[in-house]
């Protein structure tokens, strides 16, 4: 399959989305922010609408609505006077309503709409390509950088605080990661599955792993296996790419929680 320059290209790409996913998936996980990741990505709806109708590029519509989303996301649940999920779920649910409701204003968006819901990893162009380059390696500059302060506010937020850790501004500039990476992964697999590569990359890594290094490692090897069988199987049955990967996620997830129970020794 890969004598085609289009599903190089497709493998580059998934390669590094799913690098950025699972990376940040540890610190999803870790934050049980996994509600928060999922709601960033159906807001990125009502971003992608607004683009298509304003005749700007859709991308940066989503952008603009994911960061400002998860700027909203931490401002609300910082303030204590709203429950977390109860904030996400309405700030989330608005944002995407909004964008049936802009998208259905016009019929002649429903294949970009579709598009933009499922993704098609095999249709990525250079162009796109470059705007995946220049979301990922802020991203990851980000977290290379603090790395360390970044796991300490997630063990223990009260202490890091106490200790001089600008927990606030990291739990900001995570949330913000979080929201650029949903927007780079909407050409992958779309606004309705993202989620899903901020979630199972780590949690096959917590089911194999007791220390967050090896659960990185197994976080970031999973996604690049999802990604290489996923388009594998869409090459070969005609399926869509962006489900196939999910797919293989979901399935390495039961696969490892049938292995730490294997592994689980039996009580006398």
């Amino acid at each position: 399959m890969f004598a085609y320059e289009f599903m190089w290209r497709a493998l580059a790409a998934g390669l590094l989305v799913s690098l950025l996913c699972s990376v940040l998936s540890l610190f999803v996980l870790l934050r049980r922010m996994a509600f928060a990741g999922m709601g960033i990505s159906h807001a990125a709806l009502g971003g992608v609408a607004i683009g298509l109708l304003t005749g700007m590029n859709p991308l940066v519509g989503a952008l603009g609505v994911c960061v400002a989303t998860a700027l909203g996301i931490g401002a609300v649940t910082r303030s204590g006077r709203v429950s977390p999920d109860v904030a996400i779920g309405i700030l989330t649910s608005g944002l995407m309503a909004l964008g049936v409701v802009l998208m259905g204003l016009s019929s002649g968006y429903q294949g970009d709409l579709y598009s933009y819901l499922f993704g098609n990893i095999l249709a990525v162009d250079s162009g796109q390509f470059l705007w995946l380059v220049a979301v990922a390696v802020p991203v990851l500059g980000f977290i290379a950088v603090f790395l360390k302060e970044l796991l300490f506010v997630a063990f223990d937020e009260e202490v890091a605080q106490v200790t001089g850790v600008p927990a606030r501004l990291l739990n900001y500039g995570l949330l913000v990661s979080i929201a650029c990476t949903v927007v780079a992964a909407i050409n992958m697999v779309g606004v309705v599955l993202a989620s899903a590569l901020l979630v199972a990359p780590a949690a096959i890594g917590f089911q194999i792993a007791d220390n967050w290094r090896p659960i990185l490692l197994v976080s970031v090897l999973s996604g690049w296996v999802a990604v290489a069988a996923g388009l594998a199987c869409s090459f070969l049955w005609d399926v869509a790419s962006g489900g196939a990967i999910v797919l293989v996620l979901v399935l390495q997830f039961f696969a490892a929680v049938l292995l730490r129970r294997l592994r689980r020794p039996a009580h006398i």
